[in-house]
């Protein structure tokens, strides 16, 4: 249910936790998606924090992608 990783952007090491389902939900996941909750992390520093909703969206580049990449995965 949980995932946790790092993804290498150019020179940047970002980190993540996801809770992810095995099924999609319209109500909860991301995008209607499997994703309920979901953190993206550069250094101490959180770069995007969805539960159930956004607390802080993805605003540079590189925690774009990195979103981008995990919704790829995941959802």
């Amino acid at each position: 249910m949980w995932k946790k990783g790092s993804l290498k952007i150019n020179d940047q090491i970002f980190t993540y936790c996801a809770k992810v389902y095995g099924e999609p939900s319209e109500d909860y996941g991301m995008e209607g998606g499997r994703i309920s909750k979901l953190e993206i992390r550069l250094g101490d520093m959180p770069v995007a924090r969805y539960d159930r909703g956004w607390d802080i969206e993805p605003e540079t580049e590189q925690a774009q992608i990195a979103y981008a990449l995990l919704l790829k995965e995941y959802n």
